[in-house]
């Protein structure tokens, strides 16, 4: 060890030293790791530390500073040790690599000590992270050391410090030679280090064995970069290990060792990838990756453009040279040369494991130097890897059909059919137009292409040269035309059928369409009706659509093409109808008939403008096709209805504007002739759909199509009034109201969705009447939904029906009390009449079933009806309406009888809304101007009923709380409507009986449960009115006097220190004054002379809460005493005047006064 530093001036030395030499901590440098990120996984991107992201790479291609911010102090901590930055690696080359050696072994040793004890998990991922920090540390040092400190020789006589610098590149070689056979390949790391890399990164902490896992990788990466830094600074002179050979004879250069490196690193890395492929099941081998984690998917991308760049720049050889040999090794089972490169001995299947690893790898390498996805494949600019792919390709196809037999591929987009004819008009267009190299669809062309395709393209790309036509058209299509005939028709497959059509599309788009058309469709004819099996008469007609679309893309007329397609599609519609066809035939027709459906739906959507007679498609086949459908087909055979409707209505409305967007066509109509192709349209819409929605109107169970195809017609009929049939004029937009609408026959889920569809596209009825019958109707069906229940309506639409009822009332409500003049009012009162109709009548049955939901609906709905509207319903005209609501919904027989059990339902459907008909009641009493005293009386009624329905026997919170009648009084600024609904509560409560009235000395029943309600009805609210405060001040002092219950006393109490404290309050005057303490002495009059000692026992109580309240009756209690003695005759009563004297005590001054007054008596 001394002489290692005998002559350096590299310490280890004092740690003081560090001030001097002015250290400075260098960044922890990039390194591998695969711990989480946060969205990472999803998007695939690499590591933020790794040496992608942070640059590494980019540096080392460009010959820049490896780290340009790390190591510019004059000293560097290196494993625990300071030491001199520009002399250590020279000076202690020996010492520094054995300290590396001595902490890889050291984490090597962790790893075999570790248990799985939870306990020591964080501390040996800490001090296994160190470990490895220092070693990654380490080699970043060498890299910098190499880029900045390597210098020329000088002549003359040489100091050994530059001696040991001249030595410095073939000690380093040796140095990493030894670091490989220290640590070893990959593939021979033991089984519980390779475990690591499968291990989910969800958390941050990781076992010693992930870390030496990543350091091993690490290590292979950076003997790679240090060996290309070293032969850059070299110049391309060879390196010798001359102590290496001097001491085995055998000749190791940085040259052999980094292809050494390179090889055994690209073994060790195949060898992962194929142990993996022989763990994936074939169908998952698409979605599965050839690296385990994305530590070995950034080695991989680091080592292509490595690789690649030195090829270029030195001319060594290119990535897929290397692994061509590797690959070629494993489809041969042999090693390609001399030495055996360790590939693992079994392969389930060399050829597709080949081919999957090539098309990994080539899209791993769209990914530049800065970790971004660039769309140019290594396949395409690296022409060393093409020999090796076409001989893979000549041993992958089979000779007979030349298609790929890649046996994890499958046959997914061999022999798919498209579904719909655009499907497969685009699959013949996407022949016609092939993708560019770079595009990602070219990256898997291999996926979804056979030889037919290869051809398809090969024939497109000849016909669209310059000078295709002519002979060469006329040659091509002889010899392609002369291939078909009857016999060669019958005897097509479904996939020599659908070869059949993309080859005739690919001839009509690319040259003659008309004379190619016409042909295919009579080779098309010569297919037996009869014998033509369902699926392939479905591709038949989605073919001839496919060219029908093509017409409408060129702008030429498809009559003749849709007259013969319509023909063959009545046909079937015929059989279809009969009832004497099978069921299992029916089934099987339903897929050439649901293909004319999809089609005929395409052909109009994609029509610019409906005038290529396109209305020929739309014949009598609906008309017996439609009668015949189950619900599902019937769903498709509508879907089309409402998108032709749809897209004449958008047509017809463009056709009447002045300019046309600058997508339109050279051959756009006259206005005149559009309108005129619109009318057949609209015509055969007329005719042929129609009658059948008229029959299945008032059907129980309509196809949730119904209404939104019925809606269509209303738009049509509103856009083009002069198209719809003679039965419906001369007002055809009423006349489809009054069948889909306004009949009180439809099934309420028909009306909602027929006046939704309306009013969403802003076309709702625009006279009075027809308004009043379009709410009436949804008034109607709101109520009236509980009772078709179906899975086409669920619960969740009630609140959005209801929400938009009450909303609608409200409206009317507040527009009512707008008007001022008599005449608008009484106008304004029939409407709303004629809105609502016999609205009792809509929500009977609910009354007679006690439907939950529906009792819920109806009382919340008639509730928001009778608060919003209860000016309007106090009026003479509507008072009846009001007094039925009352009578039928809140004080019914059924509601009155306690021990019915029909009752149930409905008090809980009432209990929800009972606020609602209270509030509103209470309003109609205080402005009706005719029959408002029973009015007044039928709103007691309801308080007193429910008051005492809902109340809990003994004090409740929850039950009081949530009162009812409670919550229709309290608000939380005080109205006058809100105060004359308390005052009417507050009047039940003093004079009804069952709640404050005593029958002679026994109270009343539940007085608790009444005097809570009484206290949290005056809580609530911020009454401040004496008149309205001092109603039940009399009955609570009663309870206060003869009830010695401590619940009763204590609510009493509280009850009276509202009342008393609110009271005085808002006293301004004396007339108030006496107002208020009249109640009191009232109080006394009634009960002195029979409880006087009770009546001084509650003023006691009163005295303790306000005195002056007290105060002031002393004149008048005083002359009560007097009185009471006189009239008994007895001369002075000791104990009435001690009841009387405690209580002047409570009085001050004046209660003081009064007691020597009373002792001069």
């Amino acid at each position: 060890m001394e002489g290692e530093f005998s002559q350096s001036l590299t310490p280890p030395v004092s740690p003081s030293a560090l001030d001097h030499y002015g250290e400075s901590a260098p960044s922890r440098p990039p390194c591998f790791t695969c711990a989480y990120e946060p969205g990472r996984e999803e998007t695939g991107r690499l590591s933020s530390n790794g040496y992608i992201s942070r640059g590494a790479l980019k540096r080392l291609l460009l010959k820049l500073d490896p780290a340009p911010v790390d190591f510019e102090g004059d000293t560097v901590d290196i494993f625990d040790f300071p030491w001199v930055t520009e002399t250590a690696l020279v000076e202690s080359t020996k010492l520094l690599f054995g300290l590396f050696r001595q902490k890889v072994l050291k984490l090597e040793t962790l790893v075999q000590s570790s248990s799985h004890d939870f306990g020591q998990a964080s501390s040996l991922h800490y001090e296994a992270e160190e470990l490895r920090q220092q070693c990654v540390l380490f080699l970043s040092y060498i890299k910098v050391f190499i880029y900045r400190y390597k210098t020329d020789c000088y002549e003359g006589p040489v100091h050994p410090f530059k001696d040991a610098e001249a030595q410095l590149p073939s000690v380093l070689v040796e140095e990493l030679f030894s670091i490989t056979q220290l640590i070893g390949r990959i593939k021979n790391l033991p089984a519980n280090v390779q475990s690591a890399l499968t291990i989910q990164h969800q958390g941050k902490l990781f076992p010693p064995s992930w870390q030496l896992l990543h350091l091993h990788l690490d290590i292979h990466w950076s003997v790679l970069e240090i060996l290309h830094l070293l032969e850059q600074r070299m110049m391309g002179q060879v390196v010798y290990a001359h102590q290496f050979v001097n001491l085995t004879g055998e000749t190791l250069t940085n040259i052999s060792l980094f292809e050494d490196q390179v090889n055994n690193l690209l073994c060790d890395l195949i060898g992962l990838a194929m142990n993996k492929y022989n763990k994936v099941r074939p169908t998952e081998i698409l979605n599965s990756h050839h690296y385990h984690c994305l530590c070995t998917k950034e080695l991989w991308i680091l080592l292509i453009h490595l690789l690649e760049h030195r090829s270029k720049t030195i001319h060594t050889q290119s990535f897929w040279s290397y692994v061509n040999a590797l690959l070629q090794t494993v489809l041969e089972g042999t090693p390609s040369g001399d030495r055996d490169p360790g590939l693992p001995l079994h392969c389930k299947d060399p050829d597709g494991f080949t081919w999957w690893l090539l098309t990994h790898l080539a899209q791993i390498g769209m990914h530049n130097r800065n970790g971004t996805i660039l769309f140019i494949l290594i396949m395409n600019i690296t022409l060393d890897n093409w020999s090796f792919v076409m001989g893979l390709l000549k041993s992958s196809c089979d000779p007979k059909n030349s298609s790929f037999t890649v046996p994890w591929l499958g046959v997914s987009g061999l022999g798919s059919i498209s579904r719909t004819p655009l499907c497969l008009l685009q699959q013949a267009k996407s022949c016609c137009s092939p993708a560019s190299v770079g595009s990602n669809s070219h990256a898997q062309l291999y996926c979804s292409t056979n030889s037919f395709h290869i051809f398809l393209r090969i024939l497109a790309l000849h016909l669209s040269q310059e000078h295709a036509g002519g002979a060469p058209w006329r040659q091509i299509k002889g010899r392609l035309y002369s291939k078909f005939h009857q016999r060669r028709m019958t005897e097509l497959s479904d996939t020599g059928l659908l070869h059949f059509l993309l080859l005739f599309l690919v001839l009509a788009q690319c040259a003659e369409l008309e004379d190619v058309a016409s042909r295919a469709c009579d080779l098309l004819a010569m297919l037996p009706a009869d014998s033509t099996p369902p699926a392939l008469r479905a591709l038949q007609w989605r073919g001839q659509l496919a060219l029908v679309l093509l017409y409408l893309e060129k702008g030429l007329d498809a009559g003749a093409l849709a007259e013969q397609l319509a023909t063959y599609f009545s046909q079937a519609a015929r059989e279809f109808y009969l009832k004497t066809t099978e069921p299992s035939r029916k089934l099987a027709l339903w897929a050439p008939l649901s293909s004319y459906l999809e089609g005929v739906s395409e052909v109009f959507e994609t029509s610019p403008n409906l005038t290529l007679s396109e209305e020929r498609l739309l014949n009598g086949g609906f008309g017996l096709l439609l009668p015949a459908c189950r619900q599902s087909e019937l769903s498709s055979a509508l879907g089309l209805l409402q998108t032709v409707l749809a897209q004449l209505r958008r047509v017809h409305q463009r056709c009447g504007q002045p300019s046309h967007s600058v997508d339109s066509l050279s051959w756009v109509p006259l206005p005149s002739v559009a309108k005129e192709r619109h009318q057949a349209v609209a015509a055969a819409l007329w005719s042929h759909f129609f009658p059948f929605l008229c029959s299945m109107r008032l059907s129980q169970t309509p196809p949730p199509q119904l209404a939104d195809a019925a809606a269509g017609f209303t738009l049509l009929a509103l856009d083009m009034p002069g198209s719809a049939p003679q039965n419906l004029q001369p007002h055809p937009i009423q006349s489809i109201m009054q069948s889909f609408g306004w009949d009180e026959m439809l099934h309420p889920l028909l009306v909602t969705h027929y006046l939704n569809h309306l009013l969403q596209n802003g076309s709702g009825p625009g006279s009075g009447s027809a308004q009043a019958l379009c709410v009436r109707a949804w008034i109607r069906c709101v109520l009236q939904q509980y009772l078709h229940k179906s899975q086409d309506a669920p619960d969740a639409r009630a609140g959005t029906k209801s929400s938009s009822h009450s909303g609608h009332g409200m409206a009317v409500g507040q527009s009512y009390c707008e008007l001022q003049l008599l005449s608008e009012r009484s106008s304004a009162v029939s409407r709303a009449l004629e809105y609502v109709g016999d609205i009792l009548k809509y929500i009977k049955p609910y009354l007679l079933n006690k439907s939950r939901e529906g009792l819920q609906l109806a009382y919340w709905t008639v509730g928001c009806l009778v608060k919003h509207w209860s000016h309007l319903l106090a009026t003479s005209k509507a008072q009846q309406l009001l007094f039925r609501i009352v009578d039928v919904l809140l004080l019914s027989h059924a509601l009155l009888q306690q021990d019915s059990g029909a009752h149930t339902q409905m008090l809980s459907a009432l209990k929800e809304s009972l606020p609602l008909f209270l509030q509103g009641l209470s309003v109609a009493v205080s402005v009706s101007q005719s029959q408002g005293a029973y009015l007044k009386q039928q709103l007691h009624s309801v308080i007193s009923q429910y008051l005492s329905r809902f109340l809990p026997s003994t004090p409740s919170t929850g039950a009081v709380v949530n009162h009812p009648v409670l919550l229709a009084a309290c608000e939380t600024t005080p109205t006058p409507q809100g105060e004359r609904l308390r005052r009417s509560i507050l009047h039940v409560l003093r004079y009804e009986e069952n709640f404050l009235q005593f029958k002679g000395l026994a109270p009343p029943p539940r007085l608790a449960a009444v005097l809570s309600f009484l206290l949290e009805l005056l809580k609530r609210n911020n009454d401040r009115d004496p008149a309205l405060l001092t109603v039940p001040l009399p009955l609570v002092l009663r309870c206060l006097m003869l009830v010695n219950e401590p619940q009763v006393k204590r609510l009493s109490t509280e009850v009276t220190q509202l009342i008393v404290d609110a009271a005085l309050e808002t006293i301004i005057s004396r007339s108030v004054v006496t107002f208020f303490f009249f109640f009191p002495r009232a109080f006394v009059e009634d009960n002195e002379g029979v409880y006087d000692q009770q009546v001084y026992n509650v003023l006691e109580v009163v005295a303790v809460l306000h005195p002056f309240t007290v105060t002031a009756l002393i004149p008048f209690l005083s002359l009560s005493l007097r009185k009471t003695e006189c009239k008994r005759g007895l001369g002075k009563n000791t104990s009435l005047r001690n009841g009387y004297r405690r209580l002047l005590a409570l009085l001050g001054d004046s209660g003081q006064a009064e007691m020597i007054s009373l002792e001069d008596d």
